[in-house]
């Protein structure tokens, strides 16, 4: 099948981001050598914007820009974390998803300048982190700790706890691999610890719809399982209709034999109230798995809890 001459790469502009655009061009490269690749990097809402996302379109905000010039014909695929795509709404009209690469690590993982882990670290200690999904946790699990709202990429994190802005952070395992930082890492947390959010590890290629000779191309870079386990987690929180500031996790799991699983939490902001599902595919395709299980949280209170939450 013919490959294009060329592909136009668009993707933020933050040095995870363009790290996560080389490993795409290396998959492209290996399955269609004769195909040029050049990069197109944007700075999107979400880089610029250093307050509350809930205030600039949520997690839309790290994906507008850079939707916007795959439309617009300046690039011809969109590399995006799952996790920062929307999946209360549809994805921009005339857009598709052509491949979702094999997933990374999806744990979060604690960075302390003298590695101590999340257990030993003392009474107030200053954490940083802008997720409301870990705020919630923390509150759960340790109440005697202290989020301190942190946002900017990886490395920006990195300089302000060095500089004494905090004594940790919550940090995504893949994205300090990704970074060639992995040596920070003082402890890795397990998902039953803090559970990981929806697209967690996991790169989105995304293509004009009209432009079957990119899709074409791009497809060939999808893995069948992530496919399966990325479809069951947006469906779920589709069907959940959360918010930016709805403190959601859930992540699905393909197991040893094939068979599929989907865990999800929906918490309060105070992480008082948690409410769990986790359940088997079964016969189910992945699609109603998802629904299932949000379904399951519903029925516990979910959308009432979601819409007291301000945003």
């Amino acid at each position: 099948m013919p490959a294009p001459e060329l592909i136009r790469i668009v993707s933020r502009d933050s040095p995870m981001a363009l790290a996560q655009v080389e490993r795409v061009r290396a998959e492209l490269a290996a399955r269609h050598p004769a195909t040029v690749t050049e990069v197109v990097p944007v700075r999107t809402t979400g880089d610029k914007w250093m307050g509350d996302l809930s205030k600039v379109e949520g997690k839309g905000a790290f994906t507008k820009e850079v939707d916007a010039a795959l439309l617009a014909g300046e690039a011809d695929l969109a590399v995006h974390c799952v996790k920062d795509i929307p999946a209360d709404r549809p994805l921009p009209a005339g857009t598709t998803f052509a491949a979702f690469l094999e997933r990374d690590d999806i744990r979060d993982a604690l960075v302390h300048p003298d590695g101590l882990t999340l257990d030993r670290l003392p009474d107030g200690a200053r954490i940083g982190t802008s997720s409301v999904r870990r705020v919630a946790q923390l509150a759960a699990s340790h109440p005697h700790l202290n989020c301190v709202p942190f946002r900017g990429n990886a490395n920006r994190r990195l300089e302000k706890l060095a500089s004494g802005e905090a004594d940790a952070l919550l940090l995504a395992v893949a994205g300090l691999h990704r970074i060639g930082r992995p040596d920070v890492i003082s402890e890795v947390l397990t998902p039953e610890e803090m559970c990981s959010p929806v697209g967690a590890g996991v790169l989105a290629l995304q293509c004009r719809e009209d432009d079957m000779l990119t899709i074409d191309a791009v497809s060939t870079l999808n893995h069948p399982g992530t496919y399966r386990e990325i479809t069951a987690e947006r469906m779920f929180l589709h069907v959940l209709q959360g918010h930016c500031n709805s403190p959601i996790a859930g992540y699905a799991t393909t197991h040893r034999n094939g068979d599929l699983s989907l865990r999800a939490c929906v918490f309060t902001p105070d992480g008082k109230t948690v409410l769990n599902a986790h359940e088997w595919a079964g016969p189910l395709d992945p699609a109603t798995l998802g629904t299932s299980v949000a379904v399951t949280l519903l029925r516990q209170g979910a959308r009432e809890l979601i819409d007291s939450i301000a945003h």
